[in-house]
Parts: C-alpha cells; sequence; structure tokens
C-alpha cells in the first residue's frame, strides 16, 4: 500500500476522476475488458445502487492469485497501490471518455469504502478498503461456482452527486472494447418506479 500515492489522488479528485464518477466506473471495466480480450470474449454488469454505490462484475477467471510458501493465499494489491503501467509515462491507454487510464488505486482512493470480491476456481474471497486503506484481510467467500471479479465502491460524495451514466454510454464503451459485452443495472430507477 502506498499512502502517498493514494493522498495524491484524493487530493487532486479532478485530474484522476476527470468528468466524474463515470471515470472511476470506466477504469473498473477497463480490466473487464482486459480479461474478455485475453479469453476472446466475455462480458460485465455494471449495476447502480440504491445507496449511491456502483459495482462492476465480470465474468472472467478472477483476480490472479497464488499460495505463498506458508500456504496462505496471496493477491496482487491493485487496489491500493500504483499500477506503473499506467501511471507516470508518457502515453498510456485512453479509455472510453478521452482520458488516459490510471487504474485501479484511483477508484478506491476516491470511494468512501471498496469491496473487492474475487471468484476463482482456487477459492474466493472478500476485501473492504475505506478511501483507499485496506481495512480487513482477505474475507472467505462461499464458493458458488462462478468466477469472476466484482468491484463494489461508494465514490466521496462530491463526484457521487453528478452521477450521469446511462444504458447508452455502456453500450458505447461495448464499441470501444469489442472482446466485451457490457450490460447496465439501474436499480435507483426501479426503485423510483416500485417505491421504497
Amino acid at each position: 500500500m502506498d499512502k502517498v500515492h493514494l493522498g495524491r489522488i484524493r487530493d487532486n479528485p479532478a485530474e484522476f476522476a476527470p468528468g466524474g464518477p463515470e471515470h472511476l466506473v470506466l477504469e473498473v471495466v477497463a480490466y473487464a475488458a482486459d480479461e474478455a480480450a485475453g479469453r476472446g470474449g466475455g462480458s460485465c454488469v455494471v449495476t447502480l445502487h440504491t445507496d449511491g454505490s456502483v459495482s462492476v462484475r465480470d465474468d472472467g477467471r478472477g483476480t490472479d492469485t497464488r499460495v505463498d510458501e506458508h500456504g496462505q493465499v496471496v493477491k496482487k494489491p491493485v487496489m491500493s497501490t500504483k499500477d506503473l503501467r499506467f501511471f507516470d509515462l508518457p502515453e498510456t491507454e485512453r479509455l472510453p471518455d478521452g482520458h488516459p487510464r490510471r487504474g485501479m488505486s484511483v477508484v478506491a482512493a476516491l470511494s468512501e469504502w471498496l469491496i473487492h470480491t474475487n471468484r476463482r476456481l482456487q477459492g474466493s474471497w472478500s476485501q473492504r478498503y475505506e478511501h483507499g486503506i485496506p481495512v480487513t484481510d482477505l474475507q472467505p467467500v462461499e464458493a458458488d461456482g462462478s468466477t469472476g471479479t466484482c468491484v463494489r465502491f461508494l465514490p466521496y460524495e462530491a463526484l457521487r452527486s453528478r452521477w450521469l451514466l446511462s444504458a447508452g454510454d455502456v453500450g458505447r464503451w461495448s464499441k470501444h472494447w469489442p472482446d466485451l459485452t457490457a450490460r447496465f443495472d439501474d436499480q435507483r430507477a426501479q426503485q423510483d418506479r416500485f417505491g421504497p
């Protein structure tokens, strides 16, 4: 975990989440797209939840893990450390909003909380972050026969108040990443339609 890196992001939300919370969603969807491209196809669901959080769930292999010499599961620290592929380089991948990709640490740092749930054939677990800092160890999750990753996060309120995400946006993203089929689920609209 790199507290200096996370602090830099939190101090500059306009730089790292240009255009608002939709950019944070794109940062997560980009990883689902990477997985889909590596497998020759895949899908994800982007859900806006009634509590203001958003989740991106994909059907990939799950975040890579390994077992250390003591038999403990070790995961890549993608949520709270700088992804060197996307930081401090003159050229980096552009996301569908035209802004540079920076990685998952941007999402974690600009969220009140983030829960990363990982399902692999070798085991499933979940971990919670607050303001980019892990606040739990890996928590076992009961296997359900599926694989993939779910990242659910609550953006800072100043960002959250600017939600403009729509099904049309998610459809356009799928054109940017032809191996990924992205679907949109707005549970807030369902609540408005059917009441609390």
